[in-house]
């Protein structure tokens, strides 16, 4: 008898645990056009990662670690790439890219820290990183 309990107490224990939802972590990706891609991954907790794409051969890639970042891309037009890495808490970064060629990594690494980018024309390029907490950067450029 105890032996049976201890075995059902075990089995319900462990269905309890990976009948968990994934604690909500979100992803939007929408693209049109032709040979668009995204991807990444989330580790952690109500993470969020939105993705619009319009054109061809743009790229974006997200990676989040932690809990409660977000990331959003809009990319408009053709060959414009896109990386956002977040490692930590309550990170939001952010690019927008309109036209031919563009390249921006955002990379973040501590607690609450914000980027935003807008880069239209062509062939822009920014790389921002951020490490520790607290930090606000931002940029546009129109690159002819």
């Amino acid at each position: 008898m105890k032996r049976t309990f201890i075995i059902t107490t075990a089995i319900a224990s462990i269905l309890g645990f990976t009948s968990l939802p994934a604690v909500a972590n979100e992803v939007s990706i929408q693209q049109f056009g032709w040979a668009n891609s995204a991807g990444g991954g989330q580790v952690g907790i109500h993470n969020k990662v939105g993705i619009y794409q319009d054109g061809a051969w743009n790229s974006s890639v997200s990676n989040q670690t932690g809990g409660h970042n977000t990331a959003a891309t809009g990319q408009q037009g053709f060959n414009n790439s896109s990386t956002t890495s977040q490692f930590g808490n309550w990170n939001s970064a952010g690019v927008g890219q309109f036209g031919v060629d563009h390249n921006s990594i955002i990379s973040q690494d501590g607690n609450g820290n914000i980027a935003a980018g807008v880069q239209v024309g062509n062939n822009c390029s920014a790389n921002v990183g951020q490490s520790g907490s607290g930090n606000v950067a931002a940029f546009v450029q129109v690159c002819p």
